[in-house]
């Protein structure tokens, strides 16, 4: 094929120019990039840490995009594929099988709670979400009951980006520009305990999930979605209680239960499974990013044997998939990275660390823009405020000027990749690989202390 003129200008022109011409980088505002304004480059990683195309080191306090669970530059994962390539480089799971695809999905299963039996793969988070509710329709379908399609998920809660996903996804703005979306989405209220009068009862928001379902009505129910902890809006914990009462709701109303995992499984709170860090059982969980601690895409649905079941006889048929599920060198990829887990303890080192992790957090109160610290294991939001105490927020434009203007640019200038979101109230969420240590964790204090110290300031004008 001939080269354009224009191509063979461009051939040596830096990494920066081509970015700026070419790439289509998600969830980004591409016109503030331009001569005055670069784009961050990454060209490798270490450890818990990442350096750009200028040689500056970066903590990565945000796991790439908490999925980098046991740290960057592990060789050996990338030793996993090569070896898989000389073996099989690929074959799909539509009708067929092979031996890594077999072999994970017997190790899921083996760490999975309850009877939490059987794998389904997919590509990634948004994949495997879209197949739960595909899933949880099709089962109640198979049992007679089509007409239960409706999902319910929580305020400002983040399932996805496919339509399906985003139906579920309880964040106006992600979801406006996209209508109509796939029908059915229902949303109650979180759990930003923060956000509560003192007075409301620890279970109003388990409460809101059963009068929701009893206004839309039991028979048009399919399933509700949660994440062990909630993470858009800033790491919402739920309060004791909660979790055994909303399955308590879903046993009562025939509603199935889905634990949305994407970030919460693989040692991100202490457990390879969330749902264990608050002991229930669900019925579906989904499962992406640090499966392989994102050396490969690859995501997962886990199923109970009872969901299941209908799919397992005769000729019926689970009608969905994609091409690329499972795929060999992944499969072997998340084989070598729960080597490195159980090898490791990842979940024993985060479990041995939190406090310590909280308790850092926790001495960033001194600073009045601090309002709330909140999370678990190594997931965690601090919540700013104008006013700690009366907790009053930051309007949309004093937001915008405070996250974009100032936070997230100079949090990176001094070394720290963290998130500076408001997807709802304005937060800043930390998300350290599984491997961070007491050095780390004061590398990141004295970095938020500095620069929440100056947005305050700032504030106060």
């Amino acid at each position: 094929m001939a080269i354009t003129s224009d191509r063979r200008q461009e051939v040596g022109t830096g990494l920066q120019e081509l970015a700026q011409r070419h790439l289509w980088m998600h969830f980004s505002r591409m016109g503030s990039y331009g001569a005055d304004h670069e784009i961050p480059i990454i060209t490798r990683g270490e450890g818990c840490y990442v350096y750009d195309d200028h040689g500056k080191r970066y903590l990565d306090g945000l796991s790439g995009l908490f999925c980098v669970n046991a740290g960057h530059g592990r060789t050996e994962l990338g030793e996993a594929a090569a070896r898989q390539v000389e073996e099989l480089d690929f074959y799909t799971l539509w009708s067929y099988a092979h031996p890594r695809a077999i072999e994970l999905a017997a190790r899921l299963a083996s760490l999975a709670p309850g009877d939490l039996n059987r794998v389904f793969f997919t590509s990634g988070g948004s994949e495997s979400v879209e197949s739960a509710l595909k899933l949880a329709r099709n089962y109640h379908r198979e049992l007679g009951k089509g007409q239960k399609h409706k999902v319910i998920a929580r305020e400002i809660a983040y399932h996805g980006t496919t339509l399906g996903a985003l139906s579920a996804t309880g964040i106006t703005e992600l979801r406006s520009q996209f209508e109509p979306l796939t029908p059915g989405g229902c949303h109650v209220p979180n759990t930003n305990l923060y956000r509560w009068p003192e007075d409301r009862h620890l279970l109003w928001a388990a409460t809101a999930i059963e009068e929701r379902i009893q206004f839309e009505g039991p028979e048009t129910v399919a399933a509700v979605i949660l994440e062990p902890v909630q993470n858009a809006g800033g790491c919402f914990v739920p309060p004791d209680g909660y979790f055994e009462r909303v399955r308590e709701i879903c046993d009562r109303y025939d509603v199935l239960m889905i634990s949305d995992e994407v970030i919460c499984a693989w040692g991100r709170l202490g457990h390879y499974f969330g749902c264990d860090r608050f002991g229930y059982v669900p019925d579906i969980v989904t499962l992406a990013k640090a499966m392989t601690s994102a050396y490969a895409p690859m995501g997962a649905v886990v199923v109970s044997d009872s969901v299941a079941a209908p799919f397992m006889e005769g000729d019926t048929s689970f009608a969905h998939g994609f091409t690329f599920a499972g795929h060999p060198l992944a499969s072997a990829v998340a084989m070598a990275n729960l080597d490195i887990f159980e090898r490791e303890d990842l979940c024993g080192h985060v479990l041995a660390k939190e406090g310590e992790f909280r308790q850092m957090l926790e001495t960033l109160h001194d600073i009045p823009i601090v309002g709330d610290v909140r999370g678990a294991g190594y997931f965690h939001a601090i919540e700013l405020v104008k006013d700690r105490e009366t907790k009053e927020s930051f309007d949309d434009e004093e937001s915008e000027e405070l996250l974009r203007g100032f936070l997230s640019a100079e949090l990176y200038e001094r070394g720290l990749i963290c998130r500076a979101d408001d997807r709802g109230d304005p937060v800043v969420q930390l998300a350290p690989p599984l491997i961070a240590d007491s050095e780390q964790f004061e590398e990141i204090h004295d970095v938020l202390h500095a620069v929440l110290g100056e947005a305050w300031k700032r504030v106060q004008g």
